[in-house]
């Protein structure tokens, strides 16, 4: 990897593994809906005109059934879950579950016919859920289970979204989806959020949603295409296991949010699970039916 991919590699694992500190924060004087609408406006805000200068705009309107499918799996459910999770969840412990993202995603891609289930995968898997099974059996009360359920919600939600993007969206822009995406999702936030808008707004908070839209988003994004272009897709999806190691230090370390027995026992394990379910396999000989 180049200089240039090193630094976009670091950066990448750095600003995707804020964003559940920044959450933790917002929600704590804000409703979820509101930080969700605020994170996904200022994003689009910002890239609308990128999209519209490299006329990636466009042809996203022509799939907009498709976009609009993608914006609820992968942006209106899981950021509005997430920030509704993250009102009793430490956000290290929510960041740690989101990693098991790739898990979901081997048992997807595998049941559509795309790769073959093989010992190592299946090993993985395995792993995987039990480092799950510890940070949640360990981790979490029982009274904190509709937090869980929204968890789990958004991890099969980030697990559908790319599917969608590989065989429905993959010929269009990619700055032209993410931007159309947060506009559709603004608009679905926008009449909650102004029913549920706050009285006050204090600093903190204010300054954590803003951090939302423009860094963990919108400059997110640009940085993460950046990134693929320089060291391709495989090599750039990597940043999944940086990222919440970054989460986990980031709530520890400023949150003072507790480093539990869970964490300790479930972290490796995730993280090992999910590059034993990744790694790369056979193809299956049989084509998938289309969605």
């Amino acid at each position: 990897m180049t200089k240039r991919g090193w630094v976009l590699f670091l950066t990448m694992g750095l600003i995707w593994g804020v964003p559940y500190a920044m959450i933790r924060v917002a929600v704590a004087d804000f409703d979820p809906v509101v930080v969700a609408f605020g994170r996904t406006a200022l994003g689009a805000l910002v890239l609308l005109p990128i999209a519209l200068y490299r006329k990636a705009f466009a042809p996203v309107l022509r799939r907009w059934g498709w976009v609009l499918v993608y914006t609820v799996v992968e942006i209106v459910g899981p950021w509005l879950l997430i920030g509704q999770a993250e009102t009793t969840l430490n956000s290290s412990t929510v960041g740690l579950l989101i990693a098991a993202v790739p898990l979901v995603a081997v048992v997807l891609v595998t049941r559509l016919g795309h790769e073959r289930l093989d010992l190592r995968r299946i090993a993985g898997l395995l792993v995987g859920l039990a480092g799950v099974g510890a940070l949640v059996g360990l981790d979490i009360d029982v009274s904190n289970l509709g937090a869980l359920a929204a968890i789990a919600v958004s991890v099969v939600g980030y697990a559908v979204g790319p599917i969608i993007i590989n065989r429905k969206l993959a010929d269009l822009p990619p700055m032209g989806v993410v931007t159309g995406s947060l506009i559709m999702a603004a608009l679905v936030y926008l009449p909650f959020a102004v029913w549920r808008r706050p009285e006050h707004y204090p600093a903190d908070a204010t300054w954590s949603v803003v951090g939302l839209g423009l860094l963990c988003t919108a400059l997110a994004f640009v940085v993460f295409f950046a990134l693929i272009t320089e060291v391709g897709p495989s090599r750039a999806t990597v940043i999944t296991y940086i990222n919440p190691a970054v989460a986990l230090l980031i709530g520890v370390s400023l949150l003072g949010e507790p480093l539990t027995a869970g964490m300790a026992i479930g972290f490796p394990l995730v993280i090992l699970g999910s590059i034993l379910g990744t790694a790369k396999a056979k193809s299956a000989t049989k084509e998938p039916a289309p969605v």
